[in-house]
């Protein structure tokens, strides 16, 4: 038995560590979404039908369940510099030059 205010590990778990239990009912709330795939697109047709946005917003949900967010990234130069100040586009003629009168 351990004394009040006291563990056995006293540096608790080390930071970026999974939780078992947490990682366990990712895992099997998985296989139960693998199991039930047919199903689980029949729901999200009927959705669609009704409401398209819906049936996109219910599976960004759940995809983040299962694929970590990305971050945004901002590039810059030396000194937080615009990397892109020396890039011009041309995208051709804006005029138009197709066409002739007679």
């Amino acid at each position: 038995m351990f004394e009040p205010g006291k563990s056995g590990n006293p540096n608790g778990r080390p930071k970026g560590s999974k939780n078992k239990i947490t990682q366990e009912i990712r895992e099997a709330f998985q296989l139960v979404l693998e199991k039930r795939l047919p199903d689980l697109e029949r729901l999200l047709m009927q959705v669609a039908h009704e409401d398209p946005a819906k049936a996109i917003e219910l599976m960004l949900k759940l995809s983040n369940r299962f694929l970590p967010e990305l971050s945004r990234q901002e590039l810059t130069g030396i000194d937080g510099e615009d990397l892109f100040k020396n890039i011009k586009f041309d995208f051709g003629n804006t005029t138009d030059q197709g066409t002739t009168d007679s």
